[in-house]
């Protein structure tokens, strides 16, 4: 691809498509932040029990299994209002449930009607994460590879907008209203969620006069190949899977194996009596019919998507899902333990939010407008390498700030620096996985990738506290920074086979977006 001009990377920036993003990330912001963090301060200062809200945690769940049910938005157009086209479609109902859902969420009173509340919020949930995957497919449809960091850029500051407002911002009207620690009153709480369901309709107004992302005769055949109800099926399928593989290694464990060979226990009593032992044969019958042929073909809608990634790349698709995995490893792992190591720093509150959360917003934004410019201008893998490289070296200046106690200057200049780096990483980041997918299967694929991104740092994040009670926070920030020396390596490699590939083939058009 030829370099492009400064004038031209700039005119990214000044399509109708970039303002819709911006809209529809702010639509995506608020309800995450409204069901996953300002709910528990709700439902907390509504006297309800700590290990209530922790399980109403589990919530968010959703998110992280989006791509369970995101087929159905590539393959099927919902009736009636499947009129206004296979995105805007589905984004008109998702955006419709979560208004109603807000609205409905404020008028259920913890104290009274808490499984009620509970119920709106799942509701809540599944629809903002339909909307999404919606927005995701919808974004990738509507611009070329070299316009999707800047959209992406868009998206991320009506994001990060929106999520300032429905946690600070929610509090701040919800005191305004009259309930605090002390004084619980239901009704602030009721004007806050409806005043953010009301904040939703500008995007639903914006998906009804935004335009369809052209879709070419070919992509509209190869989604039209699976009826609803095979859809459905699929759906079922691979959630009865998720669910049975983990069950039948829990049950297994619990099974009483150690009286059978070394007890002289009867096998039989594993049988008659040890009930581990029968919901374990359940869940493997379970999982081995989810398997079988019967069940393959039931997972087609789902696993279609999965086999043409891999027949597009074929072996190089480890080196992608590698690179995928590990690429916001360092971040991550890090930011876990971010707000706690502000604390033990000795930073007062007032700091904390003043520095790290307005102020890093807007570092963030700027590092994302900065990612979304620079990508026009040279092409998405440099800066895919140089946002990992600055993600993890900033991590050492968090290392430099744990050896220099609560210094407000070296707090400021470390956000700063934390915070651009980001932006500019996500926003590559975002560019990169939007290369990856094919057009026929945009939803599916990007919810795909976009999960196994999170995956492994989530799990090692999991682990940041252990890190930092045995090693400390000097060593736990160097540590974090090693992290991202293997992504800087697999970045290098996948460059350099583009590389190759171009100046093997110079003519070529390899766009394996659209085949």
């Amino acid at each position: 691809m030829p370099r492009k001009t400064w004038r031209e990377a700039l005119a990214a920036y000044s399509s109708p498509s970039t303002l819709v993003l911006l809209l529809l990330g702010f639509a995506a912001g608020l309800p995450y932040m409204l069901v996953f963090s300002t709910l528990s301060v709700w439902l907390r200062e509504a006297g309800v029990a700590r290990e209530t809200i922790g399980y109403a945690s589990l919530i968010g769940l959703a998110y992280a299994f989006k791509w369970v049910w995101s087929p159905l938005l590539d393959q099927w157009r919902l009736p009636l209002l499947g009129k206004l086209g296979r995105r805007r479609s589905w984004l008109v109902l998702s955006q419709t449930l979560v208004i109603l859902g807000l609205i409905g969420m404020g008028f259920c009173d913890p104290q009274k009607h808490l499984s009620w509340l509970i119920a709106i919020a799942v509701i809540v949930s599944f629809a903002s994460a339909t909307q999404d995957i919606a927005i995701d497919a919808y974004r990738l449809e509507i611009a070329d590879d070299s316009r999707q960091a800047a959209l992406a850029a868009s998206y991320m500051s009506g994001y990060r907008v929106a999520a300032l407002l429905a946690t600070a911002g929610a509090l701040f009207f919800a005191e305004g209203f009259g309930s605090t620690g002390f004084n619980y009153k239901h009704s602030a709480w009721t004007g806050t969620y409806v005043l953010f369901g009301v904040l939703m309709i500008p995007a639903l107004l914006t998906t009804f006069f935004m335009r369809e992302p052209p879709v070419t005769l070919r992509t509209q055949l190869s989604v039209g190949r699976y009826s609803f109800v095979h859809q459905l099926a699929s759906v079922f399928v691979l959630i009865v899977l998720l669910v049975s593989v983990p069950a039948m290694f829990t049950q297994l464990y619990n099974t009483n194996f150690a009286g059978v060979l070394f007890e002289g226990m009867s096998p039989m009593t594993l049988l008659m009596e040890d009930r581990a032992f029968l919901r374990a044969i359940l869940y493997i019958l379970l999982t081995g019919l989810c398997l079988s042929t019967m069940g393959r073909r039931g997972l087609a809608p789902v696993l279609t998507p999965v086999n043409d990634f891999i027949v597009r790349y074929r072996w190089q698709a480890l080196l992608l899902l590698g690179l995928i995995a590990t690429y916001r490893m360092s971040d991550t792992v890090m930011g876990v333990m971010a707000n706690v190591f502000y604390i033990d720093q000795g930073f007062t509150k007032d700091q904390i939010a003043g520095v790290s959360k307005i102020f890093g917003l807007f570092m963030t934004l700027f590092g994302a407008g900065m990612g979304g410019l620079l990508i026009v201008r040279f092409g998405i893998l440099p800066i895919l390498l140089i946002g990992g490289a600055a993600s993890a070296a900033t991590n050492l200046l968090f290392m430099l700030l744990a050896d220099m106690g609560p210094n407000l200057q070296m707090l400021i200049v470390t956000i700063s620096l934390d915070n651009f780096s980001s932006g500019l990483a996500t926003s590559a980041f975002v560019a990169y996985l939007s290369s990856l997918t094919n057009l026929k299967f945009s939803a599916t694929q990007y919810a795909l990738l976009s999960s196994i991104m999170l995956l492994l740092p989530r799990l090692m994040g999991g682990y940041s506290g252990v890190m930092v009670e045995k090693f400390g926070y000097h060593n736990f920030f160097i540590i974090t920074a090693i992290m991202g020396i293997p992504t800087l390596l697999l970045i290098s490699l996948h460059w350099y086979q583009e590389t190759r590939k171009a100046r093997l083939n110079p003519t070529a058009d390899l766009d394996k977006r659209a085949d």
